[in-house]
């Protein structure tokens, strides 16, 4: 190279071209492609570990961020192919590896990184990731208790999302085969690696979306389950995708990712978490066993609970039985007495017997042929005694006819008609009843006068007369018959 040009030189106002000089100027940017050119191929594969700031997606889908730590910055590009990749949502504040090439930039004249790969910067930088996402996601609410449902008691169909060819389908379905054997819906997915956390949640909404009825039975409950491994190999169960997924199911979730000591989001987000997948299997569905114990022993009860108050009615019934007397008791007296009056009319007819006997050897002593010829002879004697007097026939007669004579006489004073002779006379009715009050005689319209020789139509005072029958033939008088004579007198 040609040496610096003097003072003298530098003084002029126009730049000339010094002879054997070969640095030629150069423009910006030829020294920025030859800035890129010498980077890149210095420094074409690089691995960076710094916190990310400034974390930003374009709507075009890529990734920008930079990239510090105590003394410096360098700023990163992610495109959007490798961006659509990243297994984790990038934040402000992450350690992260960047694993890329560094470029310049002449726009601007700087420098940065091309980002292919971005991980965390180890599990301590997972973990403060994790946090961060529990912290917001539990902000909104998702993690509530008053949220969490409670399992259904038997259900009828169990849906499992999990993988179909590890362990965990095996152990769920041979707990389930041993406590109670259900229906069992599996819905495969990938539970580790690229693409798992969309799967995941595509299948826990999914089982939400099937509706009741349908050609596909809709799950009673959803058991999400994977086997144990390291915080990243679960890392797709701790994703905002699957969290809010299985939050936001209509249908109870068990949570089964990891051993028991692995810890997730979606056992947060999930209404019971399972420290095992087998033990979700015995949170799904009790024993049948122990039903059909628990049955028997309330069928036990029942039956106890139905007979009891008949063994209390019959205790207390023995019980009462025992104060009242006994039959033969109650019935001693009786028989006593039915004894004594037995006994009593066997000597009665005894001595009746014996009392007819005597009686009878009595009248038969009296009855001997000799008496009853004396009794004849007596009685002969005394009818042959006794004379028959007109006077006891006479007598008799006498005082029958004087009594007939006096019916007589009585009979006729007292004859309805015997009046009418001393002028008196008889008021009938059209019936011809006699009438013996003023009030019944002026209620009627034609009255009838019986006198001793005849009848006499008349109408009573203010009355129309009735036209008159014919007079009536004059009435005979009967002549009364003659007094019987006294036979005696």
């Amino acid at each position: 190279m040609a040496p610096p040009p003097t003072s003298d030189d530098s003084a002029g106002l126009v730049a000339r071209t010094v002879a054997g000089d070969n640095a030629q100027p150069l423009t910006i940017s030829e020294i920025s492609a030859l800035l890129k050119r010498t980077v890149e191929d210095r420094f074409g594969f690089v691995r960076l570990r710094g916190e990310l700031s400034g974390v930003k997606r374009a709507a075009s889908g890529h990734f920008y961020c930079a990239l510090k730590d105590e003394g410096a910055v360098i700023d990163g590009v992610m495109w959007k192919g490798n961006a659509q990749r990243l297994n984790f949502r990038a934040e402000d504040g992450l350690e992260v590896i960047a694993t890329g090439k560094l470029t310049t930039y002449p726009g601007r004249s700087k420098y940065q990184i091309v980002i292919e790969s971005l991980e965390l910067a180890g599990e301590g930088a997972l973990l403060a990731l994790l946090e961060k996402t529990r912290a917001r996601l539990a902000a909104e609410g998702l993690f509530d208790a008053g949220r969490k449902r409670r399992l259904p008691f038997l259900p009828q169909v169990i849906g499992v999302v999990t993988s179909p060819t590890g362990a965990v389908i095996r152990d769920i379905l041979h707990r389930l085969a041993d406590r109670f054997p259900s229906h069992v819906l599996v819905w495969p997915v990938l539970v580790q690696g690229q693409g798992a956390a969309e799967q995941v949640a595509a299948a826990v909404r999914g089982f939400s979306a099937l509706e009741p009825g349908g050609p596909v039975p809709r799950p009673d409950v959803v058991i999400v389950a994977r086997g144990g491994g390291s915080i990243e190999d679960l890392w797709s169960f701790n994703e905002e995708a699957v969290v809010r997924a299985i939050a936001e199911c209509s249908i109870p979730v068990i949570s089964a990712v990891g051993h028991e000591t692995d810890t997730t989001l979606a056992d947060f987000a999930a209404d019971r978490r399972a420290p095992t997948p087998t033990a979700a299997a015995e949170m799904a569905v009790p024993v049948r066993a122990d039903l059909a114990f628990s049955l028997a022993d309330l069928a036990t009860r029942q039956r106890r609970a139905v007979y009891r108050p008949v063994e209390l009615g019959r205790e207390r019934l023995a019980a009462r039985a025992r104060l009242l007397p006994r039959p033969e008791n109650l019935l001693q007296p009786q028989a006593q007495r039915l004894d004594e009056i037995a006994d009593r009319l066997r000597r009665a007819l005894g001595d009746r017997s014996a009392k007819g006997r005597e009686r009878l050897a009595g009248v038969a002593a009296r009855l001997a042929p000799s008496l009853l010829s004396r009794s004849a002879i007596e009685a002969q004697r005394r009818l042959e005694a006794a004379r028959l007097t007109p006077a006891l026939v006479e007598r008799p007669l006498q005082n029958g006819g004087d009594r007939l004579a006096g019916l007589v006489r009585v009979m006729s004073q007292l004859h309805p008609e015997k009046p009418l002779e001393r002028g008196y006379a008889i008021v009938r009715d059209r019936a011809g009843k006699a009438l013996t009050h003023r009030a019944e005689a002026a209620g009627e319209t034609l009255l009838s006068l019986q006198f001793r020789d005849g009848t006499l139509g008349v109408v009573p005072a203010g009355g129309t007369p009735p036209p008159q029958p014919p007079p009536a033939a004059p009435r005979r008088r009967t002549a009364t018959p003659p007094t019987q004579d006294d036979l005696f007198g």
